[in-house]
């Protein structure tokens, strides 16, 4: 008989609630701070940049199960539940005693887990009477998924993509074109900020923290808008538990509970997706899933990052947030991985790491194009090169699994599809493609610099 290697839920097994990992962890992050007064923000405070019910979920630390609104919910049933996949090819080839599984958030319309927050977020304001959202996007993944949202809720979008991204990855702004939204490569001249960057540096290619900048000036100067966010903070985590809230379900249909949990990482809203509802059975004693989270050797703020409070943008605009970070002046190299280059981790796992319940691995640009070539044709799905990072670090363990002999259950997040950066692909097929790395010297000047302005 040949054996089941995909899992998927009816309707009904969907989660109707998403899980709020603040309320149980037993130390909660330090506050959010207003950078004019040092204080914590309030709820209140939040609500004139993002929508009120977002503010208000940001700061809940006393809520674990939060209701998915119904019309949010009716919309996540055009796509979910996503599968979840036993990787027996993949397996066979690394010759692993390792059961190797992954949850597929590529398979939606939009290729990526990023809808799961962007309906909820664009339905928050539609509630609230805006008529206007305003975002950043690194590799077009979120901006895609706002794009849609907002069109969904009858919204109108505006997105700043990073600009060495949108050269990179130009058919994911005729995405964002597609559904309607107005898309502006960033630094631009739109912008107070966006001038001030191209003033010091002309030929500045752009990183997520410019872009949240002028996506921030432009909410808060145009009215009846709100600014959207796609990762970092605790309300885009939260929406996204959808994932390993069904993820849970669906490994308990294949008969197994992983062991390790592994996620690519930028600001960490995939990686708390799929971690977050495993992670509470360790809190409670239950379990020892390791977590694992992949990112950029060009982008280390887990790993070599310093815990400070720091802006979540370039130009300050944004509260100040307590994180690991390589400096809100940090100038990433220009890795396919758009979607990963950013300077700062959110709080939540931020205070995470700093408690030991999770650890950051390091992996270069190459390796992770490695990984994905070796994905792509062992299991039939190109991956987005922000999963890669993930499949190179399920690689890694089930290697040392197969050093070690051991028989480890691996479930790690297919966060997006590759089918538009196939540009990537083909510099890496053909020898193009280099790694980056940051010197110690950088980080260190970086957060001298964070430190000289407090």
């Amino acid at each position: 008989m040949a054996r089941q290697k995909k899992f998927l839920l009816t309707d009904e097994q969907i989660p109707r609630k998403w899980y709020n990992i603040l309320a149980e962890m037993p130390n909660k992050p330090l506050p959010p701070l207003n950078p004019a007064t040092k204080e914590p923000l309030t709820w209140q405070e939040l609500a004139h940049i993002f929508p009120t019910e977002c503010a208000k979920q940001e700061l809940n630390t006393t809520d674990a199960w939060i209701d998915i609104p119904e019309e949010v919910y009716e919309r996540y049933k055009y796509y979910r539940s996503t599968p979840l996949v036993r990787a027996h090819a993949l397996e066979k080839a690394l010759q692993t005693p390792a059961h190797i599984y992954f949850k597929n958030e590529s398979t939606n319309p939009l290729g990526s887990h990023k809808i799961n927050s962007a309906l909820p977020q664009c339905y928050y304001c539609k509630q609230e009477g805006t008529t206007n959202v305003t975002t950043e996007t690194g590799a077009g993944q979120w901006g895609a998924a706002l794009s849609y949202a907002a069109k969904s809720f009858g919204l109108e979008a505006a997105v700043y993509q990073v600009k060495i991204s949108m050269r990179q990855k130009p058919y994911r702004s005729s995405i964002m074109r597609t559904f309607g939204a107005a898309v502006t490569g960033s630094p631009s001249m739109s912008t107070r900020a966006g001038k001030d960057i191209l003033t010091v540096n002309p030929t500045h290619s752009g990183s997520l923290g410019t872009a949240i900048s002028e996506a921030v000036e432009l909410a808060q100067t145009t009215p009846n808008c709100k600014y959207v966010l796609g990762s970092v903070l605790n309300h885009v985590a939260l929406h996204q538990t959808i994932i390993g809230l069904e993820a849970e379900k669906q490994m308990e249909m294949a008969g197994e509970y992983p062991d390790m949990i592994i996620a690519c990482f930028g600001g960490g809203s995939n990686f708390g997706g799929i971690a977050f509802p495993f992670m509470r059975h360790n809190l409670s004693g239950e379990r020892h899933t390791e977590f694992i989270a992949a990112e950029p050797d060009s982008c280390p703020k887990l790993t070599r990052g310093k815990f400070r409070y720091d802006f979540g943008d370039e130009a300050g605009y944004t509260p100040l947030l307590p994180m690991f970070t390589l400096g809100h002046q940090f100038k990433p190299a220009n890795i396919h991985a758009g979607g990963l280059r950013y300077h700062g981790a959110g709080m939540i796992v931020s205070q995470l790491l700093k408690d030991g319940m999770m650890r950051g691995m390091d992996i270069p640009q190459i390796e992770s194009f490695e990984a994905g070539m070796l994905f792509a044709r062992t299991e039939g799905i190109i991956p987005a090169p922000e999963s890669c990072h993930a499949i190179a670090a399920t690689i890694r363990e089930a290697q040392r699994c197969k050093e070690q002999n051991e028989e480890k259950v691996i479930l790690f997040n297919l966060s997006g599809h590759g089918l538009i950066d196939m540009g990537a692909y083909d510099m890496y097929i053909n020898g193009d493609l280099q790694d980056f790395s940051i010197s110690d010297e950088e980080i260190n000047r970086n957060i001298a610099e964070l430190d000289g302005q407090k």
